[in-house]
C-alpha cells in the first residue's frame, strides 16, 4: 500500500512516517522547510509548499496513493490570528486541493484535525457535539474538516488536542516544560485551561491503526483531561525534574495572546478508544516514552 502524508517533517508527522515504515507501507512524504531526519528504501521525500496547490494536486495524481493522511496545518494559534489569508491559504485551500485530487484517484482521506473547532463552555466534547470555533485557527480547521465532509470520499476525521513530544520541527509544550526545568528555571502553566495531551508516538500508531482499519467518519484520538498545570507537573515528575519550579498562572497573565483559547478543549475519545488497539490515552505510557525520546534527543 502507498500512503502519501502531508507534514512529515513536523510533530507527528516526522513519527507518523517511522511508523508507516515499520509497517512495510510506501511513504511518499511531503516537507516543507524543515528536513526528514529519515532515510529508507520505501521511502520518497518530496519539497513542497502545500499552498502551491497545482504541484500538491499533481504530485497526488501521478503517485496515486491508496491513502493520504494530511498532517500539515498552520498550527500557530496567534499567527493565524495575525495573518488570517495565510491561513486560510494553508489551513482550507490546500484542504481543499487535497480533496480535489483524492477523488479522482479515489484515495482514503485521513484529515488531522484539532479539539479547537470547539468553544471549550463544556468540555469532553463526543465526535458529534457541535463544533463552535472561538479562534480563527479553530476556523479554518472546521472549514477543512467541511470540504472532507462535503466530498464524495472515503474519509477519517482525527481530531486530537495539545499534541506533544520529541522530534518536530518546533517544540512541544513538553519539551519546553522539560528543557526550563533542567535549567533550573520557573515555568508558569494555566490552570484554567483544559485540554487533551496527545502523545505524538501513540497518535502516530492510532493513525497507523486507522490506516489499517479505514473507519469512515469523526475520531477523537487524545489523551485524559488535565489543565495544564497538572500537565506541567506530570511532566516533571516524570522527569525526576523540580515539581515546585511549575507555578500556577491565569489566563489574564497571558497578556501578549492575540487570539481567545478555549476554556475546556478536552475530548471524550470513548469511540476510539473501542476501535483502536493502541493506549493512546493511557499517560503514563505517553509519559514513559516521553521520557525516552527526550533523554534520547538530549544525548545526540
Amino acid at each position: 500500500m502507498k500512503i502519501l502524508v502531508t507534514g512529515a517533517s513536523g510533530l507527528l508527522g516526522s513519527r507518523l512516517v517511522r511508523e508507516l515504515l515499520s509497517r512495510n507501507y510506501e511513504v511518499i512524504a511531503i516537507y516543507n522547510r524543515n528536513p526528514i531526519l529519515v532515510d529508507h528504501e520505501r521511502l520518497v521525500k518530496v519539497r513542497l509548499n502545500i499552498v502551491d496547490k497545482t504541484s500538491l494536486e499533481d504530485l497526488i495524481l501521478k503517485t496515486k496513493p491508496d491513502v493520504i493522511v494530511h498532517a500539515a496545518a498552520y498550527t500557530d494559534v496567534d499567527g493565524c490570528e495575525r495573518d488570517k489569508a495565510y491561513a486560510w491559504k494553508v489551513n482550507v485551500e490546500a484542504t481543499r486541493s487535497i480533496v480535489r485530487a483524492a477523488r479522482v484517484v479515489k484515495s482514503h482521506l485521513i484529515y488531522v484535525s484539532t479539539d479547537y473547532v470547539f468553544d471549550g463552555e463544556k468540555g469532553l466534547y463526543k465526535e458529534d457535539d457541535v463544533p463552535n470555533p472561538v479562534n480563527y485557527y479553530g476556523l479554518t480547521k472546521l472549514v477543512g474538516e467541511e470540504l472532507v465532509r462535503a466530498s464524495d470520499l472515503l474519509y477519517t476525521i482525527v481530531r486530537p488536542s495539545a499534541i506533544y513530544g520529541v522530534g518536530g520541527s518546533k517544540k512541544s509544550f513538553a519539551e519546553y516544560v522539560a528543557e526550563k526545568l533542567s535549567r533550573g528555571e520557573k515555568v508558569y502553566a494555566l490552570v484554567e485551561q483544559y485540554v487533551s495531551p496527545t502523545h505524538n508516538t501513540l497518535l502516530a500508531m492510532a493513525i497507523a491503526e486507522i490506516v489499517e482499519m479505514r473507519p469512515m467518519g469523526i475520531l477523537h484520538v487524545a489523551g485524559e483531561r488535565m489543565n495544564r498545570y497538572e500537565f506541567a507537573t506530570k511532566i516533571a515528575e516524570a522527569l525526576e525534574l523540580p515539581v515546585e519550579l511549575v507555578e500556577k498562572a491565569s489566563v489574564k497573565d497571558m497578556k501578549y495572546w492575540v487570539a481567545k483559547r478555549p476554556r475546556d478543549s478536552s475530548l471524550d475519545t470513548s469511540k476510539a478508544k473501542s476501535l483502536l488497539k493502541t493506549k493512546f490515552y493511557d499517560i503514563s505510557l505517553a509519559l514513559e516514552l516521553f521520557k525516552q525520546e527526550w533523554l534520547e534527543a538530549k544525548s545526540r
